[in-house]
């Protein structure tokens, strides 16, 4: 895959390919950061469970985003299904933190904006 991320080569938001960069290009395309959840979640499953997982992704983009993946190292294939790697696990880790953030985020947002359209009542 000539479109792959890879650390080192240009990627979206920098020229020289930071790693972080790198790993942000691959995690912020459509449904990368879904698949990678709902493996980490659900644990290991097959497309069709993890389609079904995923909602309204289609055959094609998670195909797509399953290759992607498994390039990366953070999911690969067993004999019944797809898991997360080692490394998907180690990241899915570090964003447990970012899931509790938006959570606490969510209900001041919701409460502010309620405040607002109790201020116009």
């Amino acid at each position: 895959m000539s479109n792959f991320p890879y650390p080192g080569k240009p990627v979206r938001g920098s020229k020289t390919g930071k790693p972080t960069m790198a790993l942000f290009d691959l995690l912020g395309r459509p449904w990368s950061m879904g698949v990678l959840w709902q493996l980490c979640q659900g644990g290991r499953c097959t497309f069709r469970e993890l389609q079904l997982r995923c909602e309204s992704i289609s055959p094609a983009v998670l195909n797509c985003r399953i290759k992607e993946l498994r390039q990366g190292l953070l999911v690969e294939k067993a004999l019944d299904g797809y898991q997360p790697t080692a490394l998907g696990q180690q990241l899915a880790g570090l964003l447990q933190p970012f899931s509790q953030f938006s959570d606490r985020w969510a209900a001041q947002l919701n409460q502010a904006i309620k405040d607002d359209t109790n201020e116009c009542n």
